[in-house]
């Protein structure tokens, strides 16, 4: 997953008067490193022998570790089990791929995260391969060992689930793609990218080869032109041109790198101005941007791509990274069968983050998209909640009674009316009936729904970034921390289907800005409120989040000592 916030809110402080959780909870998080993580929790006050309820954690990415950093480690006994033994900075990934920063600058081990929060913590190496949450248990493989069966399996039981396991490449089964193709996505396919960029400048300086072959050797073709390969194809020109041109003097001239993308433009999520000024540079840059055209096959010598001008065209290459989006991970595509989900493209939680058809599993990150309720869908009843005298028909004081729990409970009514600019419920209530200056005018269903009809077009599947899991985690943290007293005092709104209110208040995501780096020492920046910077000044606002929301001191000072390097002695060219 890429990190494209420009910022997002610290972890939360602990919190006074802390209750105590008696579930086990397993979670699945989206991260760049699946994991799971197990809490047991107990209440300080229990009589001997009280056994706290475990939680699961699978993931050890930007959901999951933001979860664990967050949670209370006193309520719980916490087992976290995860293929990976650290937490990846996965937003420098593309410049670990050029030698900017070191790989080990951006990883923290997770044991080391866990010591500093202190508490009941348990990490296990291991990759998880099938939920049953029939039984509550996960079937899990060990990569470092095995047991005396030989197979390294072996089972967790959860009292409650967090999946944050992220996402893999999604190769759109595109023939040729995982056998010829880099990926983007773990710090090891950075390293692997790294050691390629050098096999191929190594290979089209042997003596041997005639100016074709090199010219295919030194073709660096990227397939996506979203925030990743954007910026990977402008660190590598800046390793190119700053660096690799000093080292290949006479064979500099014939590098080539390629930017494919099957839209009209590149950063398609970004505003215009950016996206225009990205492709403008691009082009002075020398950097061949291709949009409209779609990658059909990938052989070891060629990629063969579709336009309708042009038809098929193959092009040479020497290396190929692949980022066009991301795709499901095999045991959650298992897992989403076994509840009913399998016509889905990820897991589906509600606005709690509780997967949907499953008691206790709760999902987080890539892995999963929240299923936002739709107003139509609850029309009738939210009616029969606003009709308190039970006369059939809605005033305009009715309305505004449940309005603030209409707002929170769908926040798409409150989009709606921003993008319509209405100043308040009265100008939505207009379009289904006239006049509604005075409180006593009489609504029917019909004309309520018809006033309501259109809100549902605000509702929009939220991004596969960094921002988005960590904000996730925070918030289900949060929730595992304050269930006890919210079991007795729900601070959530009014239950439109059922009784009283909901425990907490449902997620709710806040967009702080995104970050394009260009190379050249300069970045687009495009924070809330349509503010839109592009250039040096950007640059160093980058470098100054980037470091601020490193996860450790040790990974900040890593990072500022390799940037500082890179300024001094340049990138380093070693093919290790």
């Amino acid at each position: 997953m890429r990190w494209t916030a420009f910022a997002w809110e610290s972890a939360s402080r602990a919190f006074n008067n802390r209750p105590t959780f008696t579930g086990l909870v397993v979670v699945l998080a989206a991260s760049s490193g699946g994991g799971l993580v197990a809490y047991a929790d107990s209440q300080p006050d229990q009589p001997q022998g009280f056994k706290k309820k475990k939680v699961v954690v699978l993931g050890t990415g930007w959901a999951g570790t933001t979860f664990l950093r967050n949670l209370d480690s006193k309520l719980y006994d916490v087992q976290v089990i995860s293929p990976r033994n650290y937490f990846a900075f996965t937003p420098l990934l593309p410049s670990v791929t050029c030698g900017t920063v070191e790989p080990r600058s951006v990883v923290e081990p997770i044991r080391r995260i866990l010591e500093k929060k202190g508490g009941d913590f348990k990490f296990w190496e291991a990759e998880c391969f099938k939920i049953d949450p029939a039984n509550k248990k996960i079937h899990c493989r060990s990569n470092v060992g095995t047991n005396l069966d030989g197979n390294g399996e072996f089972l967790v039981d959860y009292d409650y689930l967090v999946v944050a396991v992220g996402a893999r490449s999604n190769t759109f089964n595109t023939p040729g793609v995982t056998e010829n193709c880099h990926f983007l996505k773990e710090v090891e396919d950075a390293q692997k990218i790294r050691r390629s960029v050098m096999d191929c400048f190594e290979k089209a300086s042997l003596p041997y080869l005639n100016e074709e072959e090199r010219k295919k050797n030194l073709h660096f073709v990227v397939v996506g032109g979203g925030p990743t390969g954007v910026e990977f194809a402008a660190e590598l020109h800046d390793f190119v041109t700053e660096d690799l041109s000093k080292l290949y003097p006479s064979i500099q001239h014939l590098v080539k790198i390629s930017l494919i993308e099957a839209a009209d433009h590149i950063l398609t999520m970004f505003d215009k101005r950016i996206t225009n000024f990205a492709e403008d540079k691009f082009g002075r840059d020398g950097i061949d941007v291709k949009t409209g055209y779609k990658v059909v096959k990938v052989s070891k010598d060629a990629i063969t791509m579709q336009n309708p001008a042009t038809g098929d065209i193959a092009v040479p290459y020497g290396m190929a990274v692949w980022s066009t989006g991301i795709g499901t991970r095999p045991f959650v595509v298992d897992f989403m069968k076994q509840i009913g989900q399998a016509n889905r493209r990820v897991l589906a939680t509600d606005e709690w983050l509780r997967v949907r058809e499953c008691d206790d599993v709760y999902a987080v990150g890539d892995c999963a998209t929240i299923n936002q309720r739709r107003v139509m869908e609850d029309i009738s009843e939210i009616f029969r909640v606003a009709d308190k005298d039970k006369s059939g028909t809605l005033t305009v004081k009715e309305i505004q009674d449940i309005l603030e729990d209409i707002y929170v409970r769908y926040p798409q009514v409150k989009l709606y009316m921003k993008s319509k600019q209405m100043n308040g419920i009265a100008d939505l209530i207009r379009t289904g009936k006239g006049d509604t200056e005075k409180e006593s005018v009489d609504l029917s269903i019909e004309e309520f729904k018809k006033a309501l009809s259109l809100v549902d077009s605000q509702v929009k599947n939220l991004p596969a970034t960094a921002q988005v899991a960590a904000q996730q985690g925070q918030y289900l943290a949060t929730c595992f921390n304050k269930m006890q007293a919210a079991e007795e005092n729900p601070e959530g709104p009014i239950r439109i289907r059922g009784e009283g209110r909901h425990r907490f208040n449902p997620f709710r995501y806040r967009h702080l800005g995104q970050f394009a780096p260009l190379g050249g020492e300069q970045t687009a920046a495009q924070l809330p409120g349509d503010w839109v910077s592009i250039g040096h000044s950007s640059q160093w606002l980058w470098y100054s989040v980037y470091v601020t929301k490193q996860i450790s001191w040790r990974t900040r000072a890593l990072v500022i000592s390799d940037w500082g390097r890179r300024f001094i002695f340049g990138r380093d060219s070693s093919g290790i």
